[in-house]
């Protein structure tokens, strides 16, 4: 299968590095090199490609920045090359280049495939081409929480499956829960609100006032009030317009206008200009009529009784007390009560509602027991076959006695949910805690591998963790910075075997200082300073044949010509050789 493979790093300006090119094979490549050479600035500058912190003391002293150039090959279809493209990025012939660079003042870009991208960019690509081991990593794995993640890796679909639809339950459960609480908690002031808008809405209701009755009342209240003048006033108008029935010889006006008009009449044959303004005459007179006549009527109509003023004024001091409270005008205390009328609906459902609520969190809760008993039945029967694999490789790594277990537990917590008949405390991964368990050595109990593993076997624990790994879930490059801390002898010969097993399936790169793993590496690099103290592009150098051996020798016994080192280098190389 083609995979993705770390093929060439450039670094410039990087601590002790000014300017060098880590040329790296598809199988195991070895870093080596003299302490302080510069080795880990390898493992630094792919955390950086990878989107790792950009930390400006990084930088080498007097230059204004420090640059990571990387190309990884990557094969068509790739979920990289598909995020990648999606980014903007362009692949050089199934190459993908990748570049970072730090200011000395702190500044980072990076770039995939010619295109400026955020370093968070990078990040996402990292956990799809490269896993990184060095002595933090270490740590983490001491950590429970990485430890059932790693476990959940390692089970794949046995567990993903029920974990999410375990955690989409958790989510929804975790809502539920929170708008319960709200309605309960609040319970007391809803049911103020509630009895305050049923009384102002029982108030509105007892008045029944109609859209613009104030303002009709206002203009009626106002007419009674004026009713004697309005009436002599439309009196006296009327009489001017169509006379005094209580004097006949008075003269009015619509007798006069009368008199003009058949004054015009009987001339306007003689001037059309004279006829138009006899035509106006008239609509005058029948004008000044119907007037008159609207006078008469006016007063005929006028009600002038104290008591209908004083059924109004009553009627308006109801709509006042209701303006004062709920609303400038009538319309807007309607406009109050039909909003009142539909909260009151709302807050006199939250009885419904936390009933709907509960039902639904207890059919939740019921839910998630069900998906954390599978959760753990699924870990258990995983953890099983992972501590199986791991000790078996524990035994090829000169640890032929250990024996690995996890501990999977959970905690009993009253308002948990159930499983197994208990209640039990919960989170978004489940109710199980799961710790990495070591027996050195028979009559050895488990014990946390925090606790009992030393840092050499710790580093072989984290080996046989990531061989299995790649046979279920493999990543295309690994690289390990000082996975042989603290091993020496046999059980350094047996981690550079099963570097080289793992190298078969996956790349590996391995900064060491120990020859019984470079011998079996593919490829072995060297890092060397020049007489300044710096790491030129001369400084990284691949060691073939006779280089090779000196190194080794070195390595081993700190003389590069010695016989005696010489000879076991060499019987190291054939070792390796024979068992690749």
């Amino acid at each position: 299968m083609v995979r993705s493979v770390l093929e060439e790093m450039r670094i410039r300006s990087l601590g002790v590095i000014d300017d060098a090119v880590v040329e790296l094979s598809p199988g195991f490549t070895a870093v080596t090199g003299e302490t302080g050479a510069g080795k880990t600035m390898v493992v630094t500058s792919l955390g950086l490609l990878l989107g790792g912190r950009a930390d400006p003391a990084l930088v080498r002293i007097g230059a204004k920045s420090a640059v990571v150039e990387g190309r990884i090959g990557v094969p068509a279809g790739a979920p990289a090359v598909l995020r990648a493209e999606e980014a903007g990025a362009e692949l050089d012939d199934g190459t993908l280049l990748i570049s970072r660079t730090v200011s000395a003042e702190g500044r980072s870009r990076a770039h995939l495939g010619g295109r400026s991208v955020p370093v968070g960019m990078l990040s996402e690509l990292a956990d799809e081409l490269v896993a990184v081991h060095g002595q933090t990593d270490q740590q983490g794995l001491l950590r429970p929480a990485r430890q059932r993640e790693a476990l959940d890796r390692y089970a794949g679909g046995a567990v993903t499956g029920p974990l999410a639809k375990y955690t989409a339950a958790y989510r929804r459960l975790r809502a539920v829960s929170a708008e319960l609480d709200e309605l309960t908690t609040r319970a007391r002031e809803r049911a103020q609100e509630a009895d305050l808008l049923r009384f102002g809405l029982n108030e509105i209701a007892g008045v029944e006032p109609r859209a613009g009755e104030d303002a009709e009342l206002a203009a009626e209240a106002e007419r009674l009030g004026h009713a004697e003048a309005l009436a002599s006033a439309a009196s006296v108008a009327h009489a001017a317009l169509a006379g005094n029935p209580e004097d006949p010889e008075g003269v009015d006006a619509t007798t006069l206008v009368a008199g003009a008009g058949r004054a015009l009449d009987a001339v306007r044959a003689h001037d059309p200009a004279l006829a138009a303004l006899a035509d106006r005459m008239g609509e005058i007179s029948i004008l000044l009529g119907d007037v008159a006549g609207e006078l008469a009527g006016y007063a005929d109509n006028l009600d002038a009784d104290p008591l209908r003023l004083a059924a109004v004024e009553e009627r308006r001091a109801a709509l006042t007390a209701l303006t004062r409270k709920y609303g400038a005008s009538i319309d807007a205390v309607l406009a109050w009560a039909e909003d009142g009328a539909s909260r009151l609906i709302e807050l006199e459902g939250d009885d419904d509602r936390i009933g709907e609520l509960t039902a639904e969190r207890d059919a939740l809760r019921g839910e998630l027991s069900g998906l954390a008993q599978a959760l753990t039945d699924a870990r258990t029967e995983a953890a099983a076959r992972f501590a199986e694999a791991v000790t078996e490789e524990l035994a090829s790594l000169a640890m032929p006695h250990a024996r690995v277990s996890f501990d999977i537990r959970q905690s009993e917590d009253p308002d948990g949910v159930e499983v197994g008949g208990r209640a039990v405390a919960y989170g978004p991964s489940g109710v199980d805690e799961v710790e990495l368990l070591l027996a050195p050595h028979p009559g050895a109990p488990p014990r946390p591998i925090a606790k009992g593993a030393s840092g050499g076997e710790l580093s072989r624990v984290m080996l046989a963790v990531e061989v299995v790994f790649a046979g279920t879930d493999p990543v295309p490059t690994y690289l390990f910075d000082e996975v042989d801390a603290g091993v020496g002898g046999k059980a350094a010969v047996e981690i550079g075997r099963r570097l080289a097993k793992l190298a078969k399936t996956a790349q590996v790169v391995v900064v060491t200082h120990l020859p019984q793993v470079a011998a079996f590496a593919d490829r072995q690099l060297l890092v060397e300073k020049t007489n300044d103290g710096s790491v030129t592009r001369s400084g990284v150098t691949v060691l073939e044949g006779e280089d090779r051996v000196r190194e080794l020798s070195r390595m081993l016994a700190g003389q590069e010509d010695s016989e005696t080192a010489r000879a076991h280098a060499e019987e190291l190389l054939a070792t390796a050789r024979a068992d690749g």
